[in-house]
């Protein structure tokens, strides 16, 4: 479709014209091939520049493209995969599918344990915890926010390079192994600070895993909830049936 034709095509909105027009565009691009700006994309549809940026904040919302302040939007490459019975080291994951993975610490800091963080990490009331805030990214492109509570004896992390190094390898050479955990996912729409970190508009569809690791003496070592931006992260599932009385003869 032309972008003279798209503007006399049916009642919807003008904005939503020009989402499906930049959607036929992205499956012909690249992933990090850049958008034309605000300012083109207003000149060559004929509209205002709220209309264009209400056609690109739908394309964040999907995953299907990303921006980076000050350099401008682009092509999201595929969505990332996990197994759900499974964890992976954010780190290990990219790198297989081929992405660049990295971090940016918003916070690193020792503070006292919620009552849920000392209930769970087996801490004494009035202990504190390590706490560490970051965004996970791949290829530059915010994936997850990761807000993480530790006992108090790895406090080392706190100094640790964990925007290029990965935290679960630092914990190794601590001493503490992660070996197993458990885990539950929901559903959550964006608040506040997650469209301002993860780059997504307000209510968002978010996965958000909440789980406890444990070292390789079966004490607690880690509990994190992970806050995935659905669009750019999934977990794939195996699973078994269970038949559970399907033999059992019919109630009459």
């Amino acid at each position: 479709m032309s972008d003279r034709s798209l503007r006399g095509a049916g009642f919807a909105p003008r904005y939503y014209q020009i989402e499906q027009e930049l959607k036929a565009r992205i499956r012909t691009m690249q992933p990090h091939e850049p958008l034309p700006s605000e300012a083109t994309l207003t000149e060559q549809f004929d509209v205002s520049r709220m209309t264009a940026r209400a056609a690109v904040q739908r394309l964040v919302a999907e995953g299907l493209v990303y921006r980076q302040p000050g350099r401008g939007t682009f092509v999201s490459p595929p969505v990332t995969q996990r197994r759900a019975d499974t964890l992976v080291r954010f780190s290990n994951e990219m790198r297989r599918q081929g992405r660049d993975p990295s971090s940016r610490v918003i916070s690193a800091r020792m503070r006292p344990a919620a009552p849920e963080e000392a209930s769970r990490l087996r801490l004494p009331t009035g202990a504190e915890v390590v706490a560490i805030e970051r965004v996970r990214l791949a290829d530059a492109v915010p994936v997850a926010l990761e807000q993480a509570a530790f006992p108090p004896d790895v406090r080392e992390l706190l100094t640790a390079d964990l925007a290029h190094r990965s935290l679960h390898e630092t914990l190794i050479r601590l001493g503490r192994v992660p070996m197993r955990g458990y885990a539950t996912v929901e559903a959550h729409s964006a608040d506040e600070d997650d469209c301002r970190l993860l780059d997504v508009t307000p209510e968002t569809a978010l996965l958000v895993e909440k789980r406890l690791v444990l070292d390789q003496d079966d004490n607690p070592l880690e509990l994190t909830q992970s806050r995935y931006v659905g669009a750019r992260y999934s977990l794939q599932v195996a699973f078994s049936v269970d038949h559970g009385n399907s033999h059992a003869p019919p109630n009459p």
